[in-house]
């Protein structure tokens, strides 16, 4: 789903690219992606059509329907083009860290695709082709039959 890698550490940054990750910078929020095409961009911001929007406190917001929400990412084309990764691993002590995580942008989602909640409130994709002829647990029209009665019975879920 993402357009770019997303790199945790700054060793699989360097694995993965052949460079060395820029500086740390602790006043600015956590990126761990580029763009590589950014600083071709003729304009001063890069616009990506498609980011999960989160919460102030870090949580991704939920709409109206119960699905992630997704929202457009305004964003200087010098930040979409440099991670800003913290040094971690053993012996190392914690960086600071600013706010939070600048969100990966995505690829529109396919006409049988869908976000959806994963158990603990992570966002995740489905193939909606699939997801019924799933024969293990609970299925979508399962789920949606416990949702209803939780919601008429006033249960949070």
């Amino acid at each position: 789903m993402y357009l770019f890698p997303v790199f945790q550490t700054r060793e699989a940054y360097r694995l993965a690219t052949g460079m060395e990750a820029p500086p740390y910078d602790a006043s600015k929020p956590l990126k761990s992606w580029f763009d590589p095409r950014a600083l071709d961009n003729p304009r001063r911001k890069v616009i990506y059509e498609n980011v999960i929007a989160y919460a102030a406190n870090g949580a991704p917001l939920v709409g109206p329907d119960g699905k992630p929400v997704l929202e457009p990412l305004v964003i200087d084309k010098e930040i979409a083009a440099a991670v800003n990764i913290p040094r971690k691993g053993p012996g190392i002590p914690e960086q600071p860290v600013t706010g939070q995580e600048i969100p990966v942008p995505m690829r529109p989602l396919a006409a049988n695709e869908e976000f959806f909640f994963q158990f603990g409130g992570s966002v995740a994709v489905r193939n909606t082709d699939l997801v019924d002829s799933l024969e293990s647990g609970f299925t979508v029209r399962d789920r949606t039959l416990l949702k209803a009665i939780a919601d008429k019975l006033g249960i949070a879920h």
